[in-house]
């Protein structure tokens, strides 16, 4: 099959299964049809799919990937100040390295708004169908545990297998959500994040892992001083354990803003 049969496949079996989209005409343009496809990925409930589409799916979204561009982290340079340390900006979800991070809602079942521009969105779009399922059965194995009104907890991090992203595990971590104003607890509950993550990739013998900017979008974390606390955070959990098998943290950043601050604190 083609990269359009897949696509145009995947439509029609997404609408087959859900009804109130059946009447949406497949567009003749190939962005709309991708923006299609993902709107309906974005809004599937988590269910196991058949093994055909499965199959169809893995393919059409590991083509994706190699269209957009692959980075590996060897082809990344460690910063001058740390050769433990990377900064790279660009689309985390083409990044190949043993673990990638994800910011999640406390749901953990990802972004549910059509095309919406947020990472938990961004990973769940490319990672396939299964993924959402897999965290929706680790919720419900949580609910199970501490009855049904379960959230995960902000800084309690779950890890899965990044399914068709070149990473090897994404890791879904909840950040804090400023409000009213920037508190203490909030920069305590951040450096716990990445804290708790580094423990959960060591854990899973990760060698690497690339951080995004957590809390930094809608949670509203202030760019600048959670880059701090970031890279701060980073650098005494490295030198804590010098013998863990993680060796490579990369700084993930989109925004030309970010990669500023972090340029800015990381040639200290």
């Amino acid at each position: 099959m083609t990269q359009e049969e897949r696509r145009i496949y995947l439509i029609q079996a997404l609408q087959k299964k859900m009804p109130e989209y059946r009447d949406y005409t497949i567009p003749i343009n190939e962005q709309d049809q991708k923006d299609l496809l993902r709107a309906l990925f974005n809004i599937r409930l988590p269910a196991p799919a058949s093994s055909t589409f499965y199959e169809v799916q893995d393919a059409y979204l590991s083509q994706r990937a190699i269209e957009k561009g692959i980075t590996k982290i060897d082809d990344l340079k460690p910063v001058e100040t740390d050769e433990r340390l990377y900064l790279w900006q660009g689309d985390i979800t083409t990044l190949a390295c043993d673990a990638i991070i994800n910011a999640a809602n406390n749901q953990m079942t990802g972004c549910y708004r059509p095309l919406h521009n947020c990472e938990d969105n961004i990973v769940g779009s490319f990672a396939g169908c299964q993924l959402r399922y897999d965290t929706y059965l680790k919720m419900e194995e949580m609910k199970e545990k501490y009855g049904q009104e379960y959230e995960q907890p902000t800084a309690v991090p779950m890890i899965t297998s990044a399914y068709n992203l070149p990473s090897k595990y994404i890791i879904h971590v909840v950040g804090p959500i400023v409000y009213p104003y920037l508190m203490n607890k909030h920069k305590i509950q951040l450096a716990a994040c990445y804290r708790a993550s580094l423990d959960l990739a060591a854990q899973n013998g990760c060698k690497n892992i690339a951080f995004c900017c957590i809390s930094t979008g809608v949670f509203l974390f202030p760019q600048d001083k959670a880059a701090e606390i970031a890279v701060k955070t980073v650098k005494e959990w490295l030198d804590e354990h010098p013998n863990n098998s993680l060796k490579q943290v990369i700084f993930n950043v989109f925004k030309d803003s970010d990669r500023k601050i972090y340029q800015n604190l990381l040639c200290k």
